[in-house]
């Protein structure tokens, strides 16, 4: 058990007289149970639906049945509390893996299917990881010649594992372990160029469950997509809120993931009628007509600022999401309906009121509320808080005790979210940024200074400085400038490859810069500002391919010339050539289904993310919309 310091007491400071504080409260909420409803729904609707995995459907009693033979096999090897490293992708597997090891009172930490080694190596250096659970296949080597257990996981259906291994590795752990009652671990960015992980008990999560229930109404006969990537902690709502509701989940295929229309068709054939998604991934279908056809009743979206409210078309109940990891997935909700008048409005919604349990408080710098309509801080606390960070430090530091005035019962706790927020007359709260240097990518919060540090950890750099340039739709991608070591001549795309152990896909720049210097501000800090600016005015970027590919714009066709300034106004690097491969060139399932949308719109033709991905090279994926395009002569 880890005990954490005491908190730092905020002091106190009269308000301005006549004004409301910026303090908002949601519904009383009393924690559930969430392995016990679960079991409770096995017993009660043994022959329910638990599963859908393509053409597979697992009972709740087969559910309960497999994770019980998987607790048993672990049973010797792990205890209550400890940590294990779950390397699976949305699967049944998962699902199982879920919930067998909530049955041993292990904590569940997810890590992605495909984790990059370096980046594993520092997460087991710094915690007390018991084992990592996948395929033994994409395991870092240390896991891969030490003890295997075989687990008799699922491996078929989507995206299942071709064997399951619990794998324990020889070399010492860390010592950071979860603290007591943890049901959940997740890594987040970290700032020292080290993941940090932050721990969840099973209650925190529970309210959020019991919300979720409540709002949509989910229950037996309906359908719960399994879409959010599994190193996220959203998908830990999708997954228990089907299975504390007696409702069917729904393992979603990789390729939902890079193009919008794929997704809309995996609603339509699944059936489904909840949903939880990324921001990035819904924003391309509100450019374009609902499906009318959909089952789907419920739409929770988050991760990333909401830029438009969805149209009148839009059947689907649509719930724009706030929520840190720190604070249980969700802490705000703002419900949009077709039906409302503030229907198709293109400016951003609220991100919303507080979910039971939660309190909000918006403050200064020195941790005293704000009048309500002043931009601060937003902190959190109640029953979603989690039980902090692994290191006591850290929790320490943002984990702090409430202040004084205006008093706020049974809150011991507010956790500093960094960011900037306004709230309103009726508690809502409007999103206005980030307060520090952290900033999203594709739903994603990355810490600049963690890529940074991924970058110096190559002798060839002596330092590294990212700067984030978004878009005219407010869009970000990060570009590393990179000053070389001395006597070092690395090549962009080769850093580019190094990084990649150390890095989740989106904190991994679409572009380098090498540079001899940084500029520097009036205090002799580096000027990041000014740095990005000359990104975005020097042409060309350093490109991730050393392609020569001399074909000249001028000499390529229709398709080509699309297919080219596409890639290159979403990515933001002018260098790339027809020559070079999407994904070598920074390409990222958010790009791929923004440049199909593209695409589509310009040409009326649709193509799918895997031709883009088969395609060898971007002047092969233009050949094939030449193709689409150019009608067969009769008789052919």
């Amino acid at each position: 058990m880890i005990q954490f310091p005491t908190a730092v007491v905020i002091p106190a400071a009269p308000l301005d007289a006549g004004s409301a504080p910026s303090v908002a409260h949601g519904p009383a909420a009393e924690p559930t149970g969430v392995l016990a409803r679960f079991e409770d729904w096995a017993r009660r609707t043994p022959h329910g639906t638990a599963v859908i995995d393509r053409t597979q459907i697992w009972t709740y009693q087969d559910l309960d049945a497999a994770a019980a033979l998987v607790a048993a096999d672990l049973a010797d090897h792990v205890r209550p509390g400890d940590l294990v490293g779950v390397c699976l992708d949305r699967s049944t597997a998962l699902v199982v893996t879920a919930v067998a090891l909530a049955r041993l009172g292990a904590v569940y930490l997810p890590l992605g299917p495909r984790p990059g080694e370096r980046r594993i190596q520092a997460v087991t250096e710094d915690l007390d990881v018991a084992c990592l659970i996948g395929d033994p296949g994409v395991l870092p080597e240390e896991h891969r010649s030490g003890e295997h257990v075989p687990l008799p996981l699922p491996t078929g259906g989507v995206n299942a594992p071709a064997t399951a291994v619990a794998a324990f590795a020889g070399s010492v752990r860390g010592t950071r372990r979860a603290p007591e009652g943890a049901l959940y671990a997740v890594l987040t960015s970290g700032s020292t160029g080290r993941p940090k992980a932050v721990a969840v008990a099973e209650a925190s999560l529970s309210v959020a469950l019991d919300w979720y229930r409540a709002e949509t109404g989910l229950a037996p006969g309906d359908r719960q997509s399994l879409l959010i990537g599994v190193a996220f902690d959203p998908h830990l709502l999708e997954l228990w809120a089907a299975l504390t509701s007696g409702a069917a989940l729904v393992p979603a295929p990789d390729d939902t993931r890079w193009d919008s229309h794929v997704l809309t068709d995996w609603w339509r054939d699944s059936g489904l009628t909840h949903a939880v998604a990324a921001t990035p991934t819904v924003e391309p279908l509100l450019d374009r007509p609902w499906p009318q056809d959909l089952k789907l009743r419920h739409l929770v979206v988050g991760g990333d600022r909401m830029r438009r409210r969805p149209g009148a078309d839009v059947t689907a109940t649509v719930h724009n999401a706030y929520g840190p990891a720190e604070a249980t997935v969700v802490t705000t909700t703002h419900t949009m309906r077709g039906t409302d008048p503030e229907a198709g409005d293109p400016t951003p919604p609220p991100i919303g009121t507080a979910l039971p349990g939660v309190t909000l408080v918006v403050t200064d710098g020195e941790g005293r509320p704000v009048a309500r309509g002043q931009e601060g801080e937003l902190r959190v606390g109640g029953h979603c808080l989690a039980l902090g960070y692994l290191d006591p430090e850290l929790t320490a530091r943002r984990f702090t005790s409430p202040p004084q005035e205006p008093a706020l019962p049974a809150i011991d706790r507010l956790y500093r979210t960094g960011d900037r927020v306004r709230m309103n007359a009726d508690g809502s709260l409007d999103f206005l940024g980030r307060l520090d240097d952290q900033v999203k990518i594709s739903g994603v919060r990355i810490e600049p200074v963690e890529v940074e540090a991924a970058f110096e950890q190559d002798p060839r750099v002596r330092t590294a400085v990212v700067t984030v340039l978004r878009d005219s739709s407010g869009h970000g991608r990060l570009v590393a400038h990179v000053r070389p070591a001395d006597g070092a001549a690395p090549a962009a795309a080769d850093l580019l490859d190094a990084v990649r152990s150390w890095l989740p896909e989106q904190a991994v720049p679409t572009a380098v810069r090498i540079v001899d210097g940084f500029p520097l501000d009036a205090n002799g800090k580096v000027d990041r500002p000014a740095l990005a600016a000359q990104a975005e005015a020097q042409a060309p970027v350093a490109s991730r391919t050393a392609t020569t590919d001399g074909l000249a714009d001028a000499t390529a066709t229709a398709s080509e010339r699309l297919v080219l300034t596409t890639v290159r106004d979403l990515l933001g690097r002018p260098g790339i050539r027809l020559g070079d491969h999407f994904s070598d060139a920074g390409g990222t399932s958010v790009v791929a289904a923004r440049l199909l949308a593209t695409v589509e719109r310009e040409t009326g033709v649709r193509l799918r993310a895997p031709e883009l991905l088969r395609s060898t090279d971007l002047r092969a994926f233009a050949a094939l919309l030449d193709q689409r395009r150019t009608p067969r002569p009769e008789g052919a």
